[in-house]
């Protein structure tokens, strides 16, 4: 991952489908941005605008949702926000006209593919990362999460474990690069179990779900012709659905996150958790051996990490 310079996209691309829980049509855009300017997403049918930072998360059930001033503001946003953090993209203009970002076919593999080929710039601009200094743990009846100093990068170690014999007990680690998120995480599908299904229907959710963008586990096994990408494609997607969920902190972490069944909700509370302690974390910056703007893919470096003067996120 590029790793002393903010980056941001080379041109916009655009994409069209339907939202996996409303099942309403949205078309987005995803365009450069200047350094500094983060995450936006921007509701073109509202003229609503929210940056991804931990003040923005309305809600993290089912689905990661931002908020503004006047409620939510786009919906399921974890896998486009994965595809960034993974690429390590850290300025970029969503447009969207709908409430939720479009599933496509469940994974965040039609983002990269789009993002590589308009290519990804670096900026004259330092980047910055949030340090984590101490473990911050959160547990919940079932599982936990928590956050640890890790000075290499950003490291995923994610268990899940489920009493169903298409899934069972499995686990993803690997420490996070471009390439690793290509290969191993950005393919993999988000899934459900077919006995939800009238439940979430009931409750409003899982309206535009469907075999081409869900893994559909019934009692006998994976309903989905063509099966799984990967035997252990169930936690892959817990993974990617970790690096999405952990960008709401607003900057890329130097950290290793470790979960055991966990989702949405405990990967937000744990950065809740990190962000609420001014003593777990600190702001550092990449100090630039050079100004320079490549076309392409970010390119690899070793960041010097530095105290930032920068605000508090």
């Amino acid at each position: 991952m590029n790793a002393v310079s903010q980056t941001t996209l080379a041109d916009s691309v655009a994409f069209s489908g339907v939202g996996v829980h409303s099942g309403k049509a949205a078309r987005m855009t995803v365009a450069p941005a200047p350094a500094d300017a983060g995450i936006v997403f921007h509701r073109a049918d509202a003229a609503r605008s929210v940056r991804v930072s931990r003040d923005a998360v309305r809600g993290s059930d089912l689905a990661t949702v931002l908020r503004d001033a006047d409620g939510p503001a786009v919906s399921t946003v974890e896998h486009l926000l994965a595809c960034f953090a993974g690429l390590g993209i850290d300025n970029a203009r969503v447009e969207i006209d709908g409430p939720e970002v479009p599933i496509l076919d469940g994974s965040a593999d039609e983002f990269v593919a789009a993002i590589d080929e308009a290519g990804i710039v670096e900026t004259a601009h330092a980047r910055r990362y949030l340090k984590v200094l101490k473990t911050v743990r959160v547990e919940t009846e079932s599982g936990f999460g928590e956050l640890s100093p890790y000075d290499m990068g950003f490291r995923l170690e994610v268990e899940i474990d489920f009493a169903h014999a298409a899934i069972g007990r499995q686990r993803y680690a690997a420490t996070l690069s471009p390439d690793v998120f290509r290969r191993d995480l950005a393919p993999a599908r988000t899934f459900g179990f077919l006995s939800d299904v009238n439940r979430l229907w009931e409750a409003g959710y899982a309206l535009g779900a469907s075999l081409e963008n869900t893994i559909c586990i019934s009692e006998d096994g994976v309903v989905n012709e063509g099966g799984l990408r990967w035997s252990d494609e169930f936690v892959r997607h817990k993974a990617l659905d970790a690096v999405g969920d952990l960008s709401l902190g607003g900057l890329p972490m130097l950290a290793r996150y470790r979960s055991y069944r966990g989702g949405h909700k405990l990967n937000f509370a744990v950065v809740d958790a990190l962000l609420a302690d001014r003593s777990a974390y600190e702001i550092v910056e990449a100090r630039l051996p050079s100004r320079r703007a490549l076309r392409g893919t970010a390119g690899l470096g070793v960041a010097v990490a530095m105290p930032a003067h920068a605000p508090e996120l």
